[in-house]
């Protein structure tokens, strides 16, 4: 009895050995079912974002902040803080390097001298240049009681090659940050509108502006005439009422956007607007500097 058993076990365990054999050959030989549903969907590849992003402006007045009641750097901190809560980023670095009553030629010299502004320049993700209103009043100042339009065809010209110097220079500290480059605004049009020549001349001087930008890689024009030559709204602060008279003597014109001191440069609101425009731009061009190997 006890060699019948051992014998049957003997064979049962060879039986059941070769089961097991024949069972791993057919999960190697026989080829995966395919999901009836497919692979599913992917989940997406998460990009990786700066959490902290530098931003060097350079440029005339409006870069400087003149007229900003706070002291602060008139659009720039503010760009600064929208683009931090926005994005919510860890920190936004930044560096004003606006001087008041800074032509092209002078922005140019500031940045070839300047070895600040240099190292600005070459570690930003994003700058930003206003440039273009004193030239054009330089112009203006000139002759200008024999101004006509044709007086400022060889300035703009002049100008232009400025701009392109004033791009190529930037470049040469820093190749791949997107610049933001803002256009000038007429002052002048509320309290002279009858000049309408002065419209056309700062039309066609933003226009060579941005002909410049527009041949330069990775750089921005934003138009901002449009935004303050006739104020902030359609009648709030544009024509105050003095007094309670409503007669057109009794009322004065007052562009709400500008300085109530000098009437030319922004004052909180009009730098509250640059700024809207000018962080919409970096949110639409966001690709060019938000994400991790951007620079």
């Amino acid at each position: 009895m006890k060699k019948f058993f051992q014998k049957n076990w003997s064979s049962f365990a060879l039986f059941l050995l070769t089961l097991i054999g024949i069972f791993f050959i057919l999960m190697i030989a026989i080829p995966k079912a395919k999901p009836i549903l497919g692979p599913g969907t992917k989940p997406a590849t998460k990009v990786e974002t700066k959490e902290v992003i530098h931003y060097t402006a350079i440029g005339d007045s409006l870069t400087e902040g003149i007229g900003d009641s706070t002291n602060s750097g008139g659009f720039v901190p503010l760009v600064a803080r929208d683009l931090q809560e926005q994005y919510n980023l860890n920190g936004v670095q930044t560096d004003n390097f606006g001087k008041n009553g800074d032509r092209s030629d002078q922005i140019l010299s500031r940045i070839k001298k300047n070895k600040d502004i240099q190292e600005g320049l070459a570690s930003a993700d994003l700058i930003t240049l206003t440039v273009g209103g004193n030239d054009l009043m330089k112009v203006i100042k000139g002759d200008v009681f024999h101004l006509t339009k044709d007086s400022f065809t060889k300035p703009l010209a002049s100008y232009q090659k400025q701009v392109e110097k004033l791009l190529t220079e930037i470049r040469k500290y820093n190749a791949d940050a997107p610049i933001y480059v803002l256009g000038i605004y007429n002052p002048f049009y509320l309290y002279f509108p009858e000049i309408t020549d002065m419209q056309e001349i700062v039309n066609s001087w933003n226009a060579g502006t941005e002909e410049v930008v527009e041949a330069e890689h990775n750089a921005y024009f934003i138009p901002i005439n449009d935004l303050l030559y006739k104020g902030s709204g359609d009648e709030v602060g544009i024509v105050s009422s003095e007094g309670t008279s409503s007669s057109s003597e009794d009322q004065s014109i007052k562009n709400n956007a500008l300085y109530e001191e000098d009437h030319f440069h922004p004052n909180n609101l009009g730098y509250q607007i640059m700024a809207s425009t000018v962080r919409d731009k970096m949110v639409e061009t966001q690709d060019k500097w938000l994400k991790k190997g951007s620079e």
